[in-house]
């Protein structure tokens, strides 16, 4: 079974960083591309960013230049780096892994985590 874990949410104040975590199991990771989603309340999911299995990256606009992600493969882990987190960064974020095809990219690839809630403070 693919389990896809989310440990490092968490409370912290506007222009603070926190570094997400999510270790896959139950795929073959260096092979699958991996995204990072979130939701705030009362919003729709949205993309924040994608890595493919060959490192290509994209970031949703709104996060260009304050969030990294990145893949280690020995780990089977993904992460994203976010520095100078704003209040509107509040909300669920999610892990998501799988192969890649262009339907996914914009959708959303075949496995989520259960998602880690990220806090932004005045």
């Amino acid at each position: 079974q693919v389990q896809l874990v989310e440990p490092g949410g968490g409370l912290v104040q506007a222009g603070w960083s926190l570094r997400l975590s999510c270790a896959a199991s139950g795929i073959i990771f260096s092979r699958n591309a991996m995204a990072w989603y979130r939701q705030a309340p009362g919003k729709l999911r949205e993309l924040v960013a994608t890595i493919t299995s060959g490192g290509s990256i994209n970031y949703e606009d709104s996060v260009k230049g304050r969030f990294t992600i990145s893949r280690d493969n020995g780990k089977n882990t993904v992460y994203l780096q976010m520095n100078s987190l704003k209040p509107e960064d509040t909300a669920v974020y999610y892990c998501n892994a799988g192969p890649y095809s262009d339907y996914a990219a914009t959708h959303g690839f075949d496995y989520w985590g259960k998602g880690t809630l990220v806090t932004v403070s005045s």
